[in-house]
């Protein structure tokens, strides 16, 4: 396992990288945007009442991923939400090197052409800095999740962390990588 390299790590360097290159007209190959991480995370409010639910969220978070996730707390205070600081009210798991290119692979070609009626992921999710976001409604649609065995079809976030400057770098970047965006 530890010469393994993933098949979108090794189509980036092969083709991607050299072609962006180009495309983008840099001076050094050290400007080409890359993955830096990818942060996947799930919000359970209704937690506070249940706390299978939470666990869950962890159990179904670390069966995608492939990666143990860790619960996340609440930053502060929401007296209408019946919140305190401190609540365990989600999960998330931030992936890296082989996991985070496995990770994409599986998103783009197997768990995105399965939601309902896809027609492509708008491309409104950069931030300005070179970062995607996108939400997914069920965590259903990933083949690793046994659909008898869940408690409750919830959604998920997925920021993908890119080396881009500017949010079109990144959009040229996640299109060489085959993200469907929308025309």
């Amino acid at each position: 396992m530890s010469n393994y390299v993933p098949r979108l790590k090794k189509v980036y360097k092969e083709t991607i990288a050299p072609a962006l290159f180009k495309e983008l007209g840099y001076k050094s190959v050290m400007q080409i945007p890359e993955l830096k991480k990818i942060v996947v995370s799930m919000g359970v409010g209704e937690a506070l009442g249940n706390r299978k639910l939470l666990d869950a969220a962890v159990t179904d978070l670390t069966q995608i991923t492939g990666q143990k996730a860790v619960k996340t707390k609440a930053k502060k205070s929401i007296a209408n939400f019946k919140l305190r600081q401190g609540n365990e009210i989600g999960a998330m798991v931030t992936l890296r090197g082989a996991m985070m290119y496995e990770f994409l692979d599986r998103l783009i070609n197997v768990a995105l052409p399965r939601v309902k009626d896809f027609r492509g992921i708008k491309s409104s999710g950069f931030d300005g800095h070179g970062n995607f976001s996108l939400g997914i409604t069920e965590q259903i649609i990933f083949p690793e999740i046994d659909f008898d065995k869940i408690e409750k079809i919830s959604g998920l976030n997925i920021s993908i962390v890119t080396s881009a400057k500017t949010d079109n770098d990144a959009r040229v970047l996640l299109t060489k990588f085959g993200m469907p965006f929308r025309k």
